[in-house]
Parts: C-alpha cells; sequence; structure tokens
C-alpha cells in the first residue's frame, strides 16, 4: 500500500515537473518572439495604420509612431496566457503519449494524435486569455480602446457577455488540431531519426547511457517541426485573428462566422493579400519560438532527471 502510494505521488510528481518544464519553454520563446507577434497581429487583422504597409515598414512605422517598448505590447498579457497554455500542451502530450498506445498502435499515428489533442486541450483552456491578449495587441498608441488586462475583460464581458471571449475558437480549433500535431509529430520523428541514424552526430549518452539530442539538434528538429505545421495550417490562423478583432473594425460585420470570414478574405485581399498576409514574417517568428519552445522544454526535462531519450 505505501509502495503504491509512492508511485502514485512519483506520477504526480513527474507530471507536475513536465507541467512546470513546458510553461517555462512557452514563455521564453514568446518573450523572444514578442515584438515579431505583434507585427503578425497588426498585419494579419488588417490595422489602418499598417494595413498598405510590409513587415520591415511596420516595423519601422510601429517603433517610429509607438517608440521601441510598444513592440512588446501585451506581453504581460501573453505570459498569463502562455505559461498555461504551453503547460497543458506539453502535459497532455506526455500524458497521452504514455498512455494512448494500447488504444493506438501506429507509432506515427500515435504521435500526431497525442499532439492534436495537446494542441486542442490548451487551447480550450486558455482561449479567452488569446482573445483578450488580442485586442491589447492590436490597439495603437493614441487610439486605445481597452486600458489593461482587467479594463478589457470588463468590457468584453459588458458588450458581448461570455461568448465574447470565445470569438474564432472555431478555426482556432480546426487550425491547431493539425498544427499541434504536426508540430510534436515532425519534432518528435526527426529526434527519433536523428537519434538513430546519426548518434554520434546529432546525440550524446546522458547520465543513465539513453541517446539525447545536442542542444543544436533540438533547435534544427524544431524549427522545421514549426516551419512544416505552420505552412500547412496559417490560412486558419489568419480567419482566427480577423473574427478576434471584428469589433473593433469598421467593417466587423463582414467576419461573423469562420465561413463568412474566409470566404471575405479570399474575395477581398486573395491568397498572397489575404490568407497567407504575414506568412514570412510568420517563419521568421515560428522557427525560432518552436525551437525555443522545444529546446528548453527538452532541456528542462533532463535537467529535472524527466527522460528525453528517443523512446520517452
Amino acid at each position: 500500500m505505501i509502495i503504491e502510494q509512492q508511485n502514485e505521488g512519483n506520477k504526480y510528481s513527474r507530471y507536475a515537473k513536465m507541467l512546470f518544464a513546458g510553461g517555462i519553454a512557452g514563455c521564453c520563446a514568446k518573450t523572444f518572439v514578442a515584438p515579431l507577434d505583434r507585427i503578425k497581429i497588426l498585419l494579419q487583422a488588417h490595422n489602418r495604420h499598417y494595413k498598405h504597409l510590409g513587415i520591415l515598414s511596420t516595423l519601422k512605422h510601429v517603433i517610429d509612431r509607438e517608440g521601441f517598448f510598444s513592440l512588446y505590447k501585451s506581453n504581460f498579457a501573453q505570459m498569463i496566457r502562455i505559461f498555461p497554455y504551453s503547460a497543458i500542451q506539453f502535459g497532455t502530450f506526455e500524458f497521452c503519449k504514455k498512455n494512448l498506445p494500447g488504444k493506438i498502435d501506429h507509432p506515427h499515428f500515435l504521435k500526431l494524435t497525442a499532439g492534436s489533442i495537446a494542441g486542442l486541450a490548451a487551447v480550450t483552456c486558455t482561449y479567452p486569455l488569446d482573445v483578450i491578449r488580442t485586442r491589447l495587441a492590436f490597439q495603437t498608441t493614441g487610439e486605445h480602446v481597452y486600458s489593461g488586462i482587467r479594463d478589457t475583460i470588463w468590457s468584453i464581458k459588458r458588450s458581448d457577455g461570455i461568448k465574447g471571449f470565445y470569438p474564432g475558437i472555431a478555426p482556432s480549433l480546426l487550425g491547431m488540431a493539425p498544427y499541434a500535431g504536426l508540430s510534436f509529430f515532425a519534432f518528435e520523428t526527426l529526434k527519433e531519426f536523428c537519434l538513430q541514424k546519426f548518434p554520434d552526430v546529432f546525440g550524446y549518452p546522458d547520465q543513465k547511457g539513453n541517446p539525447v539530442l545536442k542542444i543544436w539538434a533540438r533547435t534544427l528538429c524544431g524549427g522545421l517541426a514549426g516551419a512544416l505545421a505552420q505552412t500547412a495550417t496559417y490560412p486558419l490562423d489568419v480567419t482566427r485573428r480577423r473574427m478576434q478583432v471584428a469589433t473593433m473594425l469598421p467593417e466587423g460585420h463582414k467576419f461573423r462566422t469562420l465561413r463568412q470570414t474566409f470566404k471575405t478574405i479570399w474575395v477581398e485581399d486573395g491568397l498572397r493579400n489575404g490568407l497567407f498576409r504575414g506568412l514570412t514574417i510568420n517563419y521568421v517568428r515560428v522557427i525560432p519560438t518552436v525551437s525555443i519552445s522545444f529546446t528548453v522544454y527538452e532541456t528542462l526535462k533532463q535537467k529535472l532527471n524527466l527522460d528525453t531519450s528517443v523512446n520517452s
């Protein structure tokens, strides 16, 4: 009985450490790319001051008009969101990877399914925080609608009720399932390939003798995984952002449903300037984001004596 209780305690302690590692990994990654993240939101949602500009010109105009630190606008709200988001995502993935093998036999489908479930769980639990953060990031100096996180919460609740915290959740869930699934699948597959085929080049043995990726190899695998996943799901990300800020746009009535928003963007702006607008900066943003996230997470797992080998 005592042994069973100890084993149960160790299991919960293990998952608690994974949640902590996942949350820290997400915060590190998002803080690093916060300026690019704000530029992406301004371009995706067609802010009237910057919708006619490109990436570099938008970056320059934001700094000139609002100051350098405006690039980190809403980053505190982002951290409040990203810690639980990233913790839930990594924790759910590890849980599914340990508990789904009996139900899903194919290893590749297991990784894809575990990653998709992890992404859906993270989005569902933290979506209101994403809406708040997006509203704050979309504001420009001198034209603030919300004074801070608390004011944003009360304003949304007062004007739209609870449903106001979930605009665009349909494209978010539709996009997150393949995005998270592909991200985890690609990273785990690349990790497995590198350690099995080229262990001396990409890996080294840990204290237990298990092969683990070198820091630069983790970064490389994470970047490739992020680029692949983002390319496949980017149009849904654009659709989601436009729906989230619809109430702040003069033509917001065009972006009330997923189908209507997607069609409006397609007809009015096309592929390059609409559904894939901001993709270039997203590559610059996503590759370091996913790279840092996986690298920090795997490194913390190793520091916390959690298995990071190819079979973990």
